[in-house]
């Protein structure tokens, strides 16, 4: 296999007719909005006007139910209805750590679950959303790779947990309420469950809505995608998203990232920053984010500082790194690093002129923090089996 070859193909499905059964509006793009309407009999000519208003109910206001659309006729919300319906992910429980952080397991299609995290800072609300069910990379660090991948999300349950989260913040506006400018919900990342860029074309399109300036209107720079390196669709990030760009690297040696993050075995390091050197969005006001957790003994030494200094520069990479103090969870097989070894570590890459801000673990009583996202199905399917495995070792 060619290991440059596209993981995904950009193919916009378009419906020209309408499957069984009520289709839903959340997560169609503007144009298969507008095909969709015209397949249930929306005049050709009325189409792109109905989309527009549409739109601005659903993603502008947050009104779930087409009785609501005022400016709509009452015939035209009946034939709505009849058709379509607009549905987010279900919302099965919330946590609301100590330190302000939110936790949401939220239900999609086929009773599976996945994990969302809402992060409230003084300037700003961060939502970390999820792209897959599971994760199919396995990284030894990160408790969500414990999980199997079970299926990718769609464009609809990937915009709805953003529709979820300013539910539960009260923070849609009221038509014809003066605008406030203020956003509890002003930043989205996708670091949540899965690798993005195994779901592109879904998390694209949920990413395209939530850019567009008449619904949820979040600009491109508040945006971050993380992913762990997948090399043929870093550019295709820049060129369709246009967000910024968070890498997973976690390593300086081969050897050792092979191990913390197995899909280098494919994109070695020096493949993804040549990949990465090129990125069309990287610039000095643009800069890529190194995401490095911060082990004990096994990345965090001065050498890894000083090499992870040099391979970036050697690349001629605009960046910061994000030192991330490893999170523990029950049963992982490393320890984080110390505070003066995170503290050393820091200090050597700020004094070569790159910006290192150590992230502070956020929700660590709830396992919201990063690493620690998997479903409390998973979690309780895990546990009868360890508990299984207890017994039958007494037994």
């Amino acid at each position: 296999m060619d290991a440059n070859a596209p993981i995904t193909q950009d193919v916009q499905t378009i419906p020209r007719t309408l499957p069984e059964g009520p289709v839903n509006i959340v997560g169609l793009t503007r144009p298969a909005l507008r095909a969709a309407l015209i397949a249930a009999g929306t005049p050709e000519k009325q189409a792109k006007m109905r989309v527009n208003q549409i739109w601005q109910w659903v993603y502008q206001w947050g009104v779930r139910d087409f009785s609501g659309m005022t400016n709509l006729a009452k015939t035209y919300r009946a034939q709505l209805a009849e058709h379509f319906v607009i549905e987010i992910p279900e919302l099965v429980t919330r946590q609301i750590s100590d330190d302000g952080t939110r936790k949401y397991l939220v239900r999609i299609s086929g009773g599976h679950e996945v994990e969302v995290v809402y992060i409230p800072e003084e300037d700003r609300g961060t939502l970390c959303v999820s792209s897959q069910v599971g994760c199919t990379l396995t990284c030894s660090f990160c408790h969500t790779g414990t999980q199997k991948l079970v299926r990718n999300l769609t464009a609809g349950e990937i915009v709805g947990q953003i529709m979820m989260a300013r539910d539960d913040l009260g923070e849609w506006p009221v038509p014809g309420a003066p605008k406030d400018e203020t956003r509890l919900l002003s930043n989205i990342v996708l670091m949540g469950m899965g690798e993005p860029l195994y779901n592109f074309d879904n998390v694209r399109d949920a990413m395209k809505i939530a850019m567009d300036p008449e619904g949820i209107s979040l600009s491109r720079r508040r945006i971050t995608l993380s992913t762990s390196g997948i090399v043929p669709e870093i550019a295709r990030t820049a060129e369709e998203i246009g967000c910024q760009l968070a890498i997973s690297f976690h390593a300086t040696t081969d050897a050792v990232r092979d191990t913390l993050v197995p899909i280098n075995k494919r994109w070695n390091i020096e493949t993804l920053l040549d990949a990465l050197a090129s990125y069309p969005k990287v610039s000095n006001s643009e800069r890529i984010t190194f995401e490095y957790v911060m082990l004990s003994d096994i990345n965090d030494s001065d050498e890894d500082a000083r090499r992870l200094i040099a391979l970036i520069r050697g690349h001629g990479i605009p960046a910061k790194i994000n030192l991330i103090p490893f999170n523990e969870w029950p049963g992982a097989p490393y320890q984080r690093s110390s505070n003066n070894r995170i503290r050393a570590f820091a200090d050597i890459i700020y004094k070569a002129g790159y910006a290192s801000p150590i992230r502070t673990p956020r929700g660590e009583d709830i396992m919201a923090a990063c690493g620690q996202l998997k479903s409390a199905t998973e979690r309780a399917r895990k546990s009868r089996a360890q508990i299984a495995a207890d017994t039958g070792l007494r037994s």
